[in-house]
């Protein structure tokens, strides 16, 4: 007698891309460009699929290659985490955003860098409040790091304060008020609105709904 398994469709989405875990993590592993957390995103440009040992990534060009993803996994998080793992390459565009996320209130945040000539970069967090029309940079130009290397970048939010990390410390923070998403898009690799393109790798993104702590961070040893 055959055995017939039946599978509802939210845990087979579950199963194909890991994407919730019991404490509400959401995991996105970049390693195919048509899926990302189980959506099918909007493709600009080619971007390919890299491997480094046993670690697939996505590579943007820096030019014209983008993926834009129909929703915002903190959406309704008062509170959150995102950690992102990339490979910045010392010879793309100067100011690139490799994740900026905005909502149908125009609340947004971006992950950026600041690439520097003798191929080294510092971090540019920001999340802005679409109602206020304000919203806050964390930059610091001296806290620089090597290109053509691995890192854990960071942005955390409280409910009251947002604070940027790289490979799990810390390097500012600042007050903000910033209120739970709404819907709305997020991209990688470029702006949403196709300007400040990202040339490098970005490999996993882990969206958390509570403000990890600076020991809970993920870095590179």
């Amino acid at each position: 007698m055959k055995k017939i398994l039946i599978f509802s469709i939210p845990l087979l989405l579950l199963m194909a891309w890991k994407i919730l875990d019991d404490s509400g993590k959401i995991t996105w592993d970049l390693n195919n460009t048509a899926k990302i957390g189980g959506y099918s995103p909007i493709i600009l440009g080619n971007p390919a699929l890299k491997i480094e040992g046993n670690d697939t990534a996505i590579y943007f060009n820096g030019i014209n290659d983008g993926l834009v993803i129909p929703a915002i996994p903190i959406e309704h998080w008062s509170k959150f985490t995102i950690e992102v793992l990339f490979k910045p390459e010392s010879d793309g565009p100067g100011a690139p955003r490799f994740i900026h996320f905005e909502d149908t209130l125009k609340n947004r945040g971006t992950f950026e860098l600041r690439l520097t000539k003798d191929a080294q970069w510092y971090f540019d967090g920001f999340l802005k409040n679409g109602k206020t029309n304000k919203g806050v940079t964390l930059i610091d130009s001296t806290k620089l790091h090597p290109a053509n290397q691995w890192y854990w970048a960071a942005l955390v939010y409280d409910g009251k304060k947002m604070y940027s990390y790289i490979n799990g410390k810390i390097e500012l923070n600042a007050e903000m008020e910033f209120p739970p998403m709404t819907k709305g898009d997020l991209s990688l690799g470029v702006r949403l609105n196709k300007v400040n393109w990202f040339k490098g790798q970005v490999r996993k993104i882990l969206f958390h709904p509570e403000a990890l702590p600076e020991k809970s961070l993920q870095r590179i040893n």
